[in-house]
């Protein structure tokens, strides 16, 4: 059983170590030259006007978080829907479950305002 978790705490160990020796050698070897140029603020080689700081409304991403919600959603029903005739009742009722709860989040979200467009 040992043998199994030292293999599991193994990968995780890689899995830690594997991005941060890449930027830890990168920092030891890069070349530090700041200059007046590199540290300005850059949008599309037109010098800024105004102030560069854009506040955007909240509603944006509030409909992008819904539209992920609901996209992995189709992540977990495409599996199950491949195996719906193997499954069985419990598997039937779980799934009714799982859409249910995302009806009740769908439901909130459309109280709340999130999926109109202003």
């Amino acid at each position: 059983m040992m043998q199994d978790f030292g293999a599991i705490g193994f990968l995780i160990c890689v899995a830690i170590i594997f991005p941060i020796v890449p930027l830890i050698i990168s920092r030891f070897l890069q070349p530090r030259r700041p200059t007046s140029a590199k540290l300005s603020t850059y949008e599309c080689g037109i010098e800024p006007i105004g102030r560069a700081w854009v506040q955007f409304k909240a509603s944006y991403f509030l409909y992008a978080l819904v539209f992920v919600v609901f996209d992995v959603e189709t992540v977990f029903l495409y599996p199950w829907a491949v195996q719906f005739r193997s499954l069985g009742l419990f598997a039937v009722v779980e799934m009714l479950v799982f859409m249910g709860i995302l009806l009740i989040g769908l439901a909130y979200a459309w109280k709340k305002g999130a999926l109109e467009w202003k």
